[in-house]
C-alpha cells in the first residue's frame, strides 16, 4: 500500500472517481461527504494525505483546513474547487494547503500532486529523524559521528575537556582538528572565555613570534603601537595552535618556555607577562619522525603530547558519510533535497582524500548546482562519478557512461585535486601525478590554471 488518502467532497460521483483512480494506483482511500465527516475521519483513519473540496457543507473546506493546521496536523492537504481563482488559491496556500487544483482537472495531474506531496513529507520526516539522531547521539559540539573509532574520540574529548591538560590532535588535513579543539574548549570550564586559533605553519618565523607573543612599540619598523599576542588574547581560555609540526626551532624554544613557565615577554619588551592559557595543538605530520630528523624538539613534543587524540581519515569511517551528508544538507538549507541511492553509494565509496572538508565542499557545490529535488549520480563531481559503480562495474572493466566522458574535464579535475592535496605546490602535484614539473606546468597553462 502506497499510503492512506482521505477524500472529502460533497459530490458522490467525484468521490467515487477519485477513489477508483487512487485505489488503482495502490492507495487506500477513505471517503467523507462533508466537513464534519472529514474531521471525524481524521482521528480514526490517520490519513497520510487529504484531498479536500473547497466548498462543502458543515463546515467548508477552508474551515476544515484551518482547524487541522491550528490543531497541529502536518499531513499534506490538496485543495479542490470548481470555483477557483487566484485569491482563493493564495488563501488556501497561506492556510497550509500543499497544493491547489481547479475542477475539472486531469487525474494524472492529481496523482502527480499526491506523489509529490507524499515524497516531500517523507523527506521532511527523514530529515527530522536524522536531525533528532544527530542532536541525541552523534553531535558533540558540532562533531557528527557514529563510527566506533570516532565514538572513542568523543569519549576521550569528554574526559579531557574538564581538565587543564594540554592536548595534541593528530589527523590528516580536513579531518576536523579545529572542530575537536573547539569542542574541548566548549566542554571545559573555560567555555565562557576566549577561544583563539592560529595556524602557526602558515606564518614565517618573525611574524609568528609577534603573532603569538605580541610586540612593544618600536620593536621593529612599523610598530607604531604595542600589540598583544595570541597568548594574551586567549588568557583564561584556550589557544589552538594548528600545524604545530611546521614551526621553526627558534619559535619552538619560546613556545616551550611558555608551556613550562606560563610567562613570556613581548617582542622588543622586557616585562614578563603571566598568562593562564590551555593549549591545544594539532598536526598532520609525524612528530616522532621530525624528532628523529632533528627538526622538532623532543622536550616540546612531550609538553604538547600530554593527551594525544587521533582523528581517523574519512575513508576509515565510511559509515558516517550518510550522517555527514544529512548534516551538511541541513547546514546549506537543503534538507528537503533527496539523495538517490546510487548517488549515496558513490559518495559512500569514494576515498575522500580531502576528508570531511572535501565532503562539505562537495555537498555545498551540489546544493548550489542541482536544480531538482533529487541529487543523482550525474550531479556529483566527475572524480566521484568515475569512482561510482555506475561507471565501474564489479568486473573491474571500465565502462563509459552513455553520455561519454570529457577527457579534458577529467584531466582538469585531477590536476586541481593534486594541487589541492599539495597545498598548491606544482612540483609536489607533479610528483603525485607521475609527471615532470615542466610537463605539469605545460598542462596547467593549456588548461588555464
Amino acid at each position: 500500500m502506497k499510503g492512506r488518502v482521505l477524500v472529502a467532497d460533497d459530490e458522490k460521483n467525484m468521490r467515487w472517481v477519485l477513489a477508483q483512480a487512487l485505489e488503482s494506483e495502490g492507495f487506500e482511500v477513505v471517503q467523507a461527504a462533508d466537513g464534519k465527516e472529514a474531521l471525524a475521519a481524521i482521528g480514526e483513519a490517520e490519513p497520510d494525505l487529504m484531498v479536500l473540496d473547497h466548498r462543502m457543507p458543515k463546515p467548508d473546506g477552508m474551515d476544515v483546513l484551518r482547524r487541522l493546521r491550528a490543531g497541529g496536523s502536518t499531513f499534506p492537504i490538496i485543495m479542490l474547487t470548481a470555483h477557483g481563482n487566484v485569491e482563493q488559491a493564495v488563501e488556501a496556500m497561506k492556510a497550509g494547503a500543499n497544493e491547489y487544483l481547479t475542477k475539472p482537472f486531469d487525474l494524472e495531474e492529481l496523482k502527480i500532486a499526491i506523489e509529490k506531496a507524499l515524497k516531500v513529507r517523507g523527506l521532511a520526516t527523514e530529515v527530522e529523524r536524522l536531525r533528532e539522531e544527530l542532536d541525541r547521539e552523534y553531535d558533540v559540539e558540532g562533531i557528527v559521528a557514529a563510527e566506533p573509532r570516532m565514538m572513542d574520540v568523543i569519549e576521550n574529548i569528554r574526559k579531557v575537556a574538564p581538565t587543564n591538560a594540554t592536548v595534541l590532535i593528530y589527523g590528516e588535513s580536513g579531518t576536523g582538528k579545529e572542530l575537536v579543539a573547539r569542542a574541548i574548549h566548549q566542554l571545559s570550564e573555560r567555555a565562557d572565555r576566549p577561544f583563539v586559533s592560529v595556524s602557526v605553519g602558515a606564518l614565517p618565523e618573525t611574524l609568528l613570534e609577534s603573532e603569538l607573543f605580541g610586540y612593544e612599540k618600536g620593536a621593529f619598523t612599523g610598530a607604531m603601537t604595542a600589540k598583544p599576542g595570541r597568548f594574551e588574547l586567549a588568557n583564561g581560555g584556550t589557544l589552538f595552535l594548528d600545524e604545530i609540526g611546521d614551526i621553526t626551532p627558534g619559535v619552538q624554544v619560546k613556545l616551550l618556555r611558555v608551556l613550562q613557565e606560563r610567562r613570556f615577554e613581548r617582542l622588543g619588551g622586557t616585562r614578563s607577562i603571566e598568562v593562564d592559557v590551555r593549549v591545544v595543538a594539532a598536526t598532520n605530520r609525524d612528530l616522532q619522525q621530525l624528532i628523529a630528523d632533528g627538526t622538532f624538539r623532543e622536550d616540546l613534543f612531550y609538553r604538547l603530547n600530554v593527551v594525544p587524540v587521533t582523528l581517523p581519515p574519512l575513508r576509515a569511517r565510511m559509515s558516517d558519510i550518510p550522517l555527514l551528508v544529512a548534516h551538511f544538507l541541513d547546514k546549506f538549507n537543503a534538507g528537503a533535497k533527496k539523495i538517490s541511492p546510487d548517488a549515496m553509494e558513490a559518495l559512500a565509496t569514494y576515498q575522500w582524500p580531502g576528508n570531511i572538508r572535501e565532503l562539505e565542499n562537495t555537498i555545498e557545490r551540489i546544493v548550489i548546482l542541482t536544480q531538482g529535488d533529487e541529487i543523482g549520480v550525474d550531479d556529483l563531481p566527475m572524480e566521484i562519478r568515475l569512482n561510482s559503480r555506475s561507471c565501474v562495474p564489479a568486473s573491474g572493466d571500465f565502462t563509459l557512461p552513455d553520455e561519454g566522458i570529457d577527457l579534458e574535464e577529467v584531466e582538469l579535475d585531477l590536476v586541481r585535486q593534486a594541487l589541492s592535496r599539495t597545498g598548491g605546490s606544482a612540483p609536489k602535484a607533479a610528483k603525485l601525478l607521475g609527471l615532470t614539473s615542466k610537463t605539469l606546468e605545460a598542462r596547467m597553462q593549456r588548461l588555464g590554471l
